[in-house]
């Protein structure tokens, strides 16, 4: 396990600047318990956290269990979703994994990955932030944020997200991880856009390999 102390002294300043730049970074998803998150991230794949928010706020007033969802039929939860992409494949796999965790775990969200990457729907990420946000698990969960900018700051290579959070992971000491993943995650968002990243703002410019080549162009 690497030694936060140990580390590249370049890598140790980019999270030591992350930390300071973003030191109350979370999820921006809004829920009250692990099964609400579960449900979140499954609608967040192609949404953007501030649209999921707007369905969750009215969804949870009349659906909030696993029980709830689990008797509604996949047609019936669409008309609730509608606001998000892909929402009927979305509606499927919520239903069918409510059913599942209300017949096999007694209706609470497994704190396993196995089992969690089994449900309709959970890929590896999702059962990350699950994992992490709702159980306190160490975790590194890569999207589209952490895997570019891991990429361009010079922190992974790898050409999947599985690649890449093995990279990390085994850069990065594992008591960093959640926070990292959230810091990386807004910074991506406010400065380091995926089409016109604004390097002059960045305050890891000097520590970034391809800090201002992208905003030139």
């Amino acid at each position: 396990m690497p030694d936060f102390w140990a580390m590249d002294n370049r890598v140790k300043q980019i999270l030591a600047r992350l930390a300071e730049t973003y030191p109350n970074a979370t999820t921006d998803l809004k829920f009250s318990n692990p099964f609400e998150l579960l449900v979140a991230v499954i609608l967040s794949a192609q949404s953007t956290d501030a649209q999921v928010n707007k369905i969750t706020q009215r969804l949870f007033q009349k659906f909030r269990t696993p029980q709830d969802f689990a008797v509604l039929t996949p047609e019936e939860l669409a008309e609730h979703i509608k606001g998000c992409g892909l929402f009927r494949n979305k509606s499927k796999f919520i239903v069918e994994t409510s059913r599942i965790i209300v017949e096999q775990y007694q209706g609470q969200v497994p704190e396993n990955r196995e089992q969690l990457e089994k449900l309709p729907g959970v890929g590896r990420k999702t059962a990350n932030v699950v994992l992490g946000v709702a159980f306190g698990q160490h975790t590194f969960p890569v999207d589209t944020h952490v895997h570019r900018l891991a990429h361009r700051l010079g922190l992974a290579s790898g050409k999947t997200p599985e690649q890449t959070e093995q990279e990390l992971c085994a850069l990065i000491p594992s008591e960093l991880w959640q926070a990292v993943h959230h810091q990386i995650i807004q910074h991506g968002r406010k400065v380091c856009d995926a089409r016109k990243p604004r390097c002059s703002d960045c305050t890891l410019l000097d520590l970034c390999p391809t800090g201002g080549k992208r905003e030139e162009k």
